[in-house]
């Protein structure tokens, strides 16, 4: 049997070039296969087919098609955000779950390829250096001085949770609103802290009256988490005010901007996240809005000292000789220590698309927001919960039950026709449609609405 091999060195790109032929056909031709957002007959009947098509995980010996036809029934059992452009196949828009821009993909790929980790500047010289750069430029964004990158909002949070901490010595208390990411309570959880307190958000945001009342009462320290773009309905707190409110009384703030984050590239929408630089720590995840593969996380920091409570020393990593000699210590960047370098596929997104361009899209997915909640509005067969924020929507049928909102979202998944997101408010169950695709069209709209009241027909009222 001939060596396999290597994705780099010297003959990397010739032995690449042919396999990425392979993958580029296989993806084609499982897309079709699926011929929808989703792949139809649900979960028994899509892991049935991987079954099929895996055989036997490790066998005695290898397969030499295994690429191709792992590939395909990858592809064919996918969830497929970027949908094809057809009124019978209209949307894969439940979740924040972006296409990726090709140009993005194409630079992971180059960094899968090169494999370095940034874990020591002599496995990533390039990499820690354009890691650097780029994060400090983020940084300036949301007006603060540095920033980590991190697998994503959960983990994010989780660093914020944890600078905080360090930075009052050990005690905190977190402060959020009932509209919070469940990764905060669970961050404080995992971290030992105390129960978080629970803020009213009786309009979907967090009130900033109350977390007055609260901070009023409560001991110190405290860090209050604010929200900039919902999980469930795009909401963004009032920053200004809750800002204010911290500030009064010495409480830290941070603002979990997962998903709102990038509206700061639009000239148009930035307005929205007026206040975000008072913030001592912000979350951001381009994996969302910004039409990344994942991961792509990142939490930007105010003040870089509190970034001193990560500090970690291993010696084959970050001898202080090394460091002295001018080595870049890279422990001190993350909790994790071998990091793959995400960094290269934001400096290529970023410097491709410019500002312009990123915010051009952003702007693109928020009308698209708009104008189908508009066909909602219009549609007296259906209920608008409210005109979006962002580019989250949430509508139902009126006069539907509970049971038969969500026995009307799984129709639609489990015939691939669909792909509907869920969510609570005001009390009642609501379809979620995350619009993330800039390419989609009018007419794919209407016809997910289309789509919809078959759907509704096909069931039970």
């Amino acid at each position: 049997m001939s060596t396999p091999h290597l994705a780099s060195g010297s003959q990397g790109p010739t032995a690449l070039r042919p396999l990425l032929d392979t993958v580029l056909d296989a993806l084609h031709t499982g897309g079709r296969t699926r011929g929808a957002p989703l792949p139809h007959g649900g979960p028994g009947a899509v892991a049935a087919r991987i079954r099929d098509a895996v055989g036997d995980v490790l066998p005695d010996r290898g397969d030499p098609d295994a690429l191709r036809i792992l590939v395909h029934a990858f592809a064919a059992g996918a969830a497929d955000p970027a949908h094809p452009h057809c009124a019978a196949h209209p949307h894969c828009a439940a979740h924040l779950h972006c296409p990726p821009l090709a140009v993005a993909a194409a630079a992971d790929l180059a960094a899968t390829a090169l494999n370095p980790s940034l874990d020591s500047w002599d496995q990533a010289p390039a990499a820690s250096a354009l890691e650097d750069l780029v994060t400090r430029a983020l940084a300036r964004e949301t007006g603060h001085a540095d920033a980590l990158v991190t697998t994503g909002g959960t983990e994010s949070n989780q660093l914020a949770l944890l600078l905080a901490r360090e930075a009052h010595g050990g005690a905190l208390r977190l402060v959020h609103g009932a509209n919070a990411h469940h990764s905060l309570p669970r961050a404080a959880w995992l971290l030992g802290l105390p129960e978080p307190v629970v803020v009213p958000a009786p309009a979907g945001t967090l009130d900033p009256g109350a977390l007055g009342d609260v901070l009023a009462r409560l001991p110190g320290p405290l860090l209050v988490a604010a929200t900039a773009g919902t999980t469930d309905t795009g909401r963004i707190d009032p920053l200004p005010e809750i800002a204010a409110r911290c500030a009064a009384h010495g409480a830290r703030l941070h603002v979990d901007a997962a998903y709102g984050g990038p509206l700061l590239f639009s000239d148009r929408h930035r307005p929205l996240l007026t206040g975000l630089d008072a913030a001592h720590t912000v979350t951001l995840d381009l994996h969302k809005l910004g039409w990344q593969p994942v991961p792509a996380g990142l939490l930007t920091v105010r003040d870089p000292g509190d970034l001193t409570a990560l500090r970690h020393r291993a010696d084959y990593l970050n001898a202080d000789d090394d460091t002295a000699a001018g080595l870049p210590d890279l422990l001190g960047r993350s909790l994790r220590t071998t990091r793959r370098a995400d960094v290269l596929k934001l400096a290529v997104t970023l410097k491709s698309l410019g500002r312009a361009g990123l915010g051009g899209l952003v702007d693109r997915v928020c009308d698209l927001a708009q104008e189908f909640a508009g066909l909602v509005h219009d549609d007296p067969r259906l209920d608008l919960h409210a005109r979006p924020v962002i580019s989250t929507v949430l509508f139902r049928p009126a006069g539907a039950g509970e049971a038969a909102v969500a026995a009307l979202r799984r129709r639609l998944l489990t015939t691939g026709r669909a792909v509907l997101g869920r969510a609570r408010a005001d009390g009642r169950l609501w379809l979620k449609v995350t619009l993330l695709n800039p390419a989609t069209r009018r007419e794919d709209l209407a016809g997910l609405l289309t789509l919809v009241h078959q759907a509704h027909a096909e069931g039970p009222r």
